[in-house]
C-alpha cells in the first residue's frame, strides 16, 4: 500500500487512534495508542519513546548493570522512527491501523541495542554481497483454558490445558476447539501473517504453525507479531497461549525453528541449490552451514535466551544438543532440506519458541555470511543417525550462564554482531541468570522442605 493510501486509511478510521509498538531485547512488544492527529504529525519526522525499553527485563525490573540506560541516565526519551512499510490492520480490533517502530540514538543514528536495527544491518551486509535472504519461522506453543487472573490465582500451577493428552497432527482435536483454531488461521491471514500450516502438536493443548516465507525483515516482523497476535486472539476465547521453551520436564519443548535460504540479487535463483551435488547443496550453502556450526556455541543466547531455554535442549526431546548437521534429520542441530531449487533451505532447529525473532534471524544470517565470506569448508561429516549420540564435534552449552560467558568472550561474535550490541545483550543475559539464582523454586520446596 502506498503512503498516500495508508494516510487516508488512518484519517478515515473511526477510532481516531493508531497502535504503535516497539520490540524490546526479549522480543516483547511494548507500545501504546496514539491519536490520529499525533500520528500524522510524527509519521515522517519521527517520535520519541522512553529508552527504558532497553533498560529493564521481561518483568519490568530495571537492570542494575546496563551502561546503555539506567538510573544514571534518568531514563530519557529516545528518538523513534515509524516504519510505514509495517502497516497492518488489526482484525480483532475493528481493523485498527498498526505500525512497528524503532528507537534511534539521540544523534539520529541506528541504536546498537535495537534488535530490528541489528537485523537490518546484517541484511544490508547480505545485500552488499549480492544476496537476497528469504526466511521463515515456525512455532510450537501450549494453550491453556485459563485467563491471566486465573493463572495468577493458581500461582501458575495445575493449569488446565486446552485439551488433554498427547495427540499430534490430530484432526479430532482441531475440531474440538475449532472456533479458536479457525480464528488463528483467518485472523492471522488478515493481519498479514499468512500461515503455511497449522496443526496440533504432541502435548496437551499444543499447536504448531509454520509462517509463509518472506524477505528476512518481513519474516522477522511476522514472527514477532505472530507471538503477540496468537496471545491476543487466545484472550478472545478465554485461552492463554505460552511460548515458553519448556513447560514441563515430562513434555516436549517448544521450538521456534528458522528456515533460511539465500537467493541472488534479483531473487530469481536459489543460491543454496546445486543439482549436481550429492546432497543437492551448493558450495555457498556448505560454507553457510560451516559458519553456523562454528558460531552456534558462541551465539547460543540469541537462540536460547532464557533460563528455561536450556530445559528444552536435552537429549531425546525433539531439540538438538550436539553440533551436528544432517539431510532431513530432525535429531541434528542443522537440518538440510534440499529437495528442489525452489525449496532448498536450511532449518536451524536449536532455536526455541521463546526467542526474539530479530535476534535469532540476525544470528543465523550473520554466522552464515561469515562462513561464506571466509570460504569455510564443510568438513564436518554429515550425521545420518541419531544426532544426540554424535559428540564428535562437541555439544551446546548447557546453561544460560555458560552460553553467555562464551558469547561475551567471543571476538568473532563481536565482529559479526557489533561489540556494543554483544556487551549490552550479554549484560542482559547475566542479569537474567542472577535473578534466577535468587529465586526459591517449587522444585526446592518439594525436594528439601520435609526431608532436609
Amino acid at each position: 500500500m502506498q503512503t498516500r493510501e495508508i494516510v487516508q486509511y488512518v484519517k478515515d478510521h473511526p477510532a481516531g487512534k493508531v497502535k504503535l509498538a516497539f520490540v524490546d531485547i526479549d522480543g516483547i512488544l511494548r507500545g501504546k495508542y496514539i491519536s490520529t492527529e499525533k500520528f500524522l504529525s510524527v509519521m515522517e519526522t519521527g517520535t520519541t519513546f522512553c529508552d527504558v525499553l532497553f533498560g529493564w527485563d521481561a518483568a519490568d525490573v530495571a537492570y542494575d548493570n546496563s551502561e546503555f540506560t539506567g538510573w544514571h541516565t534518568g531514563y530519557p526519551d529516545s528518538p523513534a522512527s515509524i516504519d510505514l512499510s509495517t502497516f497492518r490492520k488489526i482484525p480483532w480490533e475493528d481493523d485498527l491501523p498498526f505500525f512497528l517502530g524503532e528507537l534511534n540514538t539521540r544523534d539520529g543514528q541506528r541504536s546498537y541495542v535495537c534488535p530490528r536495527q541489528l537485523l537490518k544491518r546484517v541484511l544490508q551486509e547480505a545485500k552488499d554481497l549480492g544476496f537476497t535472504p528469504f526466511f521463515s519461522q515456525e512455532f510450537e506453543w501450549f494453550n491453556f483454558a485459563e485467563t491471566p487472573q486465573s493463572a495468577h490465582d493458581k500461582q501458575f500451577t495445575n493449569l488446565t490445558p486446552l485439551t488433554p493428552g498427547m495427540f499430534g497432527y490430530s484432526i479430532l482435536r482441531s475440531t474440538l476447539k475449532n472456533p479458536f483454531f479457525s480464528d488463528l488461521f483467518e485472523l492471522l491471514r488478515k493481519f498479514n501473517i499468512p500461515l503455511e500450516g497449522l496443526h496440533t502438536e504432541t502435548g496437551p493443548g499444543t499447536y504448531e504453525a509454520a509462517i509463509v516465507y518472506a524477505g528476512i525483515l518481513e519474516a522477522a516482523d511476522r514472527a514477532v507479531l505472530f507471538k503477540t497476535a496468537v496471545k491476543e486472539i487466545a484472550y478472545k476465547h478465554g485461552i492463554m497461549a505460552t511460548f515458553m521453551a519448556k513447560i514441563n520436564e515430562n513434555l516436549p519443548g517448544c521450538g521456534g525453528h528458522v528456515h533460511q535460504s539465500l537467493w541472488d540479487a534479483d531473487a530469481g535463483k536459489n543460491l543454496f541449490y546445486d543439482e549436481k551435488d550429492e546432497w543437492k547443496m551448493s558450495s555457498r550453502m556448505k560454507s553457510y552451514i560451516a559458519g553456523q556450526l562454528y558460531f552456534l556455541p558462541q551465539i547460543l543466547p540469541l537462540f536460547a535466551p532464557t533460563i528455561n531455554s536450556y530445559k528444552r535442549l536435552v537429549e531425546g526431546a525433539w531439540a538438538p544438543t550436539t553440533l551436528t548437521w544432517g539431510v532431513d534429520n530432525r535429531t541434528a542441530a542443522l537440518r538440510v532440506l534440499s529437495g528442489s531449487s525452489k525449496s532448498c533451505r536450511l532449518e536451524t532447529r536449536v532455536i526455541g519458541a521463546d526467542v526474539n525473532p530479530y535476534l535469532a534471524m540476525a544470528g543465523c544470517l550473520a554466522s552464515g555470511l561469515y562462513g561464506i565470506k571466509n570460504e569455510m569448508k564443510l568438513t564436518q561429516p554429515i550425521t545420518r543417525g541419531n544426532g544426540y549420540l554424535d559428540f564428535s564435534n562437541g555439544s551446546l552449552p548447557h546453561t544460560l550462564h555458560e552460553a553467555t560467558q562464551m558469547m561475551r568472550q567471543s571476538k568473532d561474535a563481536k565482529e559479526i554482531l557489533g561489540e556494543k550490541f554483544v556487551e549490552h545483550f550479554t549484560l542482559t543475559r547475566e542479569w537474567e541468570w542472577k535473578r534466577h539464582l535468587k529465586s526459591v523454586t517449587d522444585w526446592e520446596y518439594k525436594r528439601y522442605f520435609e526431608i532436609i
